[in-house]
């Protein structure tokens, strides 16, 4: 696969994965429609690359709520009258303990990381359906393998995502559309900034673009990275409950 002469999406593009998987693009002789609740932001990265071979178009919209997604998609396609290639990278965590247990927290990321994704696809269907084509491309997280402290919300969010982009993926092989689930491990963004746990093996966001598209490029199933987080996560994942959460308690 390649990018060339391909219409793009990217949600998420004000900062972080999003704004590196953009900059990276913007060379490539393609279309690229760059959405964002903050999309003002957007145009202030943009703006800074004179020099560009891609066409650029900067959308408003909050994945989390589905009529800004019909939208955004019906401007995209009054632009551009199709897209090939969508990556669904909106996403939002939050620390949660006991004490700051609080419902609205569990909507606004369950909204934003999976049901973001879910309204999205539900535009794009028709279209790479009647195509036979395209590339639908939703970013999950090593993180999906367990239910971390402090990050229940989080996790489960993402292991609803990625086992959803699983079963997708075997019901549109048929009609030759590619689901591609993207798995980071710690990747350097304003969301990792909140942490106060130690987070191994971080990346920059440049990086994760680079692997992102270069995964994209040779349609792989999952794009999962960096080595040693993904090889940890799955190290995890087969622990006994027991053992786990024997660690987890230590940690």
């Amino acid at each position: 696969m390649t990018f060339e002469n391909k219409t793009v999406l990217i949600t998420g593009a004000s900062s972080g994965i999003g704004k590196a998987l953009g900059e990276k693009l913007l060379n490539v002789n393609c279309n690229i429609i760059l959405t964002a609740r903050g999309s003002e932001k957007i145009e202030d990265w943009v703006n800074k690359y004179q020099n560009r071979a891609a066409t650029i178009l900067i959308l408003k919209n909050d994945v989390s709520d589905k009529n800004s997604v019909v939208e955004t998609y019906n401007k995209s396609i009054e632009k551009f009258g199709n897209i090939d290639v969508a990556i669904l990278n909106s996403g939002i965590g939050k620390s949660v303990t006991p004490q700051t247990f609080n419902s609205q927290i569990a909507e606004d990321i369950i909204n934003t990381n999976f049901l973001g994704v879910v309204y999205w696809i539900e535009q794009l269907l028709p279209n790479m359906m009647k195509n036979k084509s395209g590339i639908i491309a939703p970013v999950s997280s090593l993180a999906d393998n367990r239910g971390y402290s402090g990050s229940g919300f989080y996790c489960a969010s993402k292991a609803a995502l990625s086992i959803f982009a699983e079963g997708l993926s075997l019901d549109l092989a048929k009609f030759g559309i590619k689901v591609i689930t993207i798995k980071p491990g710690f990747v350097k963004t304003k969301m990792t900034d909140q942490n106060k746990f130690k987070m191994p093996f971080m990346i920059s966001a440049e990086k994760a673009a680079e692997k992102i598209i270069a995964g994209i490029k040779k349609e792989k199933n999952i794009i999962q990275f960096p080595l040693p987080t993904v090889l940890g996560a799955k190290f995890i994942g087969m622990l006994p409950n027991w053992i786990y959460r024997l660690i987890a308690k230590y940690n």
